[in-house]
């Protein structure tokens, strides 16, 4: 997946280091692939991280000063570099989102290394990529995506990297609507609360992808290998893909994100469709209905 190469992402909201400062954990989604890999407990990829978030680790913590990309400006800087591409991401999806909910607040992106203070306490890189609700921000590693390829086996590629921003946005998203509280209420199994706001993201994640693309927007048209790289990014922190590599066995009743086929269903749901509309995995009857 590649950004039009003059495209101007340079108001993209991405900064390396800072954060909200300490606060209490185990608010945040989105993370919990790394801190599975190295532990193998059943934290996935956006289940309850309050055992990482403030939960007392000593790790180092990025800088609390955020330091703006300012040399991330052109898509053909998002093109060669990780961190620009996170910033011409976050530009494309302000662009997107701002149109179907003009009055929502608008995230960041912190990329950090090793750990990072938040307003849902301190998170190392083992949480894997989150989203905030009470600092309204993203986090991320971008050294998960190293993970994502190498130990997880997804394929790599830009699209699969810009899916996981795409997801962390979508659970903004769903702070603004109120959908977000639906995974704390109602936090493991294969039809939970946790696994509908998950693949909701999913799906959020396709349909802004399908609209990045259009003549407005920042991206080049997808190619089918770059619609591959986001399904194999979304197969490979399935639930199910995760348990069965790190335990051998798959146990739906601890599943906080969904199967590898419902997360891919979901994700294209949303990129076919084009409309977040669609994207009512809450009410749906059952979570395979995608």
């Amino acid at each position: 997946m590649t950004f039009r190469e003059n495209a101007n992402i340079g108001g993209g909201r991405a900064s390396r280091g800072g954060g909200g400062g300490r606060g209490g954990g185990g608010l945040a989604v989105g993370g919990g692939i790394g801190t599975l890999l190295i532990a193998l407990v059943i934290m996935l990829f956006g289940g309850d991280p309050g055992a990482v978030l403030g939960g007392g680790q000593q790790a180092p913590t990025t800088s609390a000063e955020n330091v703006d990309l300012a040399e991330c400006q052109t898509g053909a800087d998002a093109n060669a570099d990780v961190d620009c591409r996170m910033k011409g991401g976050m530009a494309s999806l302000e662009q997107y989102w701002s149109q179907a909910y003009p009055k929502a607040p608008v995230p960041r992106a912190i990329l950090f290394t090793g750990a990072v203070n938040t307003q849902c306490g301190q998170a190392t890189s083992q949480v894997g990529p989150f989203y905030c609700p009470l600092d309204e921000q993203i986090y991320l590693d971008t050294a998960f995506f190293n993970q994502l390829e190498g130990q997880l086996g997804a394929q790599g590629g830009n699209l699969g990297e810009l899916y996981v921003l795409g997801h962390e946005y979508g659970h903004h998203v769903q702070n603004y609507t109120g959908a977000l509280q639906a995974s704390q209420q109602d936090r493991q199994g294969a039809e939970s609360g946790a696994v509908r706001v998950e693949l909701q993201a999913d799906c959020f994640a396709g349909a802004w992808i399908s609209n990045a693309s259009g003549p407005q927007g920042l991206l080049e048209p997808p190619t089918k290998e770059d619609i591959s790289s986001a399904l194999s990014a979304a197969a490979a922190v399935g639930d199910d893909s995760i348990q069965e590599k790190m335990t051998g066995q798959v146990d739906p009743h601890s599943w906080t994100h969904g199967s590898s086929e419902e997360r891919m269903g979901w994700f294209m749901r949303g990129y076919d469709s084009g409309d977040p509309n669609q994207c009512d995995t809450l009410n749906a009857a059952s979570v395979d209905d995608y």
